[in-house]
């Protein structure tokens, strides 16, 4: 496999869709449509974009993971920072403090 010389690109439209632009190989498109973008033909190619109207923190989380996975494969990616999915921080417990003997006390 011969990544791109070309980013592919992963952004938000005007019209607040995700799209894609850039040279594909067989499976930079395999990882696409794993990331569920769909693949519509036009007079002027295929227009790929994520499904309408799932919300964009879904929209976000599968862009995000296809950018992943594009650049683990070692593509060039340049993915719209508003698309950036941050995962939720995990909730850490303070500790509780070590019991201490009252002053005074001897054990």
């Amino acid at each position: 496999m011969t990544p791109a010389t070309e980013p592919i690109r992963i952004a938000r439209r005007q019209g607040g869709e995700v799209e894609v632009s850039g040279t594909l190989d067989a499976f930079a498109v395999d990882v696409l449509r794993r990331a569920r973008f769909d693949f519509q033909p036009t007079p002027r190619g295929l227009w790929i974009r994520l499904p309408f109207d799932l919300g964009r923190d879904w929209e976000n989380k599968h862009a995000t993971w296809a950018a992943d996975m594009l650049t683990a494969a070692r593509y060039p990616v340049l993915l719209d920072p508003d698309l950036r999915h941050e995962p939720p921080q995990p909730v850490i417990a303070p500790k509780r403090p070590t019991p201490q003997p009252p002053p005074g006390h001897r054990t």
